[in-house]
Parts: C-alpha cells; structure tokens; sequence
C-alpha cells in the first residue's frame, strides 16, 4: 500500500536541467526528470545537473524510469511507466523513504500500482501530446471522471495525477474529478514565469 508521503499537486516533467532551474524559479517544488535515447552516463550527469538545482530551491526531483540512477545520484524517487519495472521491484530496490510513482492508462493499471506500494498515480494521457512516445489510448475528460468515480467508491486514496497535454484551461474540471493534481511539460516550458502561477492559481481554487 501507499507509504502516504506528501505529493505536489503540480508535477514539472523535463529533459533539461536548465529548464527545470526556470520553472523552480517561477515556484516548481517537483521534477521529474525524463531522458530517452541517451547513454547512462549523460543522463546521470543530467541528473546530477539537475538535482542540484532542486536541492537549491527546495524541490523534489524524480527521475523517470531508471531505478538504478535514481538510487545512484540520491533523488527523492522514481517514476515507472507502463512497460518498465514494476512499483513493486522498484520498491525492494529503493526502500521504503524513496517515492515512487507508476503510469496508468486504465483502472486496472491503478489497482496494480496501489497495491504495490505506489505513493501516487500519473493517469493519462488527457490528450494528444507530443512530448511522450508510444502514447496510450486518450482518456479525456469522461475517462477520468469514469475512473475517478469508481476509485472513490472502492475506498482507493491514491494520489492520482493527471497527465497528457494539459493546459490552465483544463485545469478546474479536471480537478472536479477528484483528482489530486496535475503533470505538465510544454505549456511551462513555453513560458515558466507565467505559467507556474497561473497552474497554481487554477489548483488553489478549483
């Protein structure tokens, strides 16, 4: 079961370390780091980069699908997606302090994770988006609502964060689904400064 550590209602997904030292400036206090298609070494030194500028500004930095990198620089956790490691192996390789966050596309997928020991859920895609390969089937609006509604009448607290193209705009019927919050890359990398206080706003007050 969940370990019920505090999770950020506003999660930043980067490649860059540059880019997350901008959002951090404008008030991240979560990363997540996803490199692709680069050997071990460069994306250790991007998360080295990267995880000074969290420490510096008090964020969370999360790498995206290494456990074993995860571990080796000392990241505040780990997010598996769908076809890597299972929560439950990264688990008994990180311990119980570390957070660890799993993908879902589907109900099932949820169930799987709670029961292994996942701190939250990043449940999409909401829609298209061009920033994730091999996308799963779009939920929408009334995917969520569908999923959200059933987790509440099977008693599932998981933090569930949404994910998948999102923009401020989205944000207030998102949330009326009883999400917890929400995962987003492009719209802040496009304008941090702007951005991260307009997401935090549309939390706060929906």
């Amino acid at each position: 079961m969940s370990t019920n550590k505090p999770i950020s209602t506003l999660h930043y997904i980067t490649d860059r370390p540059e880019h997350a030292e901008h959002a951090c400036r404008a008030g991240i206090d979560w990363v997540q780091l996803r490199v692709k298609n680069k050997p071990y070494t460069e994306w250790k030194a991007l998360a080295l980069d990267t995880l000074a500028i969290c420490r510096a500004f008090g964020a969370r930095l999360l790498i995206n699908d290494n456990v074993a990198l995860a571990g080796e620089v000392g990241a505040d956790g780990v997010h598996v997606g769908l076809t890597d490691m299972p929560v439950a192996d990264a688990r008994r390789l990180l311990g119980p302090e570390l957070i660890i966050g799993g993908t879902a596309n589907t109900l099932a997928d949820i169930h799987t994770h709670h029961l292994a020991g996942a701190d939250y859920v990043g449940l999409g895609p909401y829609r298209f988006t061009a920033t994730k390969e091999k996308l799963s089937p779009i939920l929408g609006l009334a995917g969520y609502e569908t999923i959200l509604t059933t987790c509440q009448q099977e008693g599932i607290t998981l933090p569930i964060i949404a994910i998948g193209g999102l923009d401020v705009a989205d944000v207030p019927a998102l949330i009326q689904t009883g999400l917890h919050g929400i995962a987003v890359s492009s719209a802040i990398t496009r304008d941090p400064a702007t951005q991260v206080p307009a997401f935090r706003h549309a939390l706060i007050n929906n």
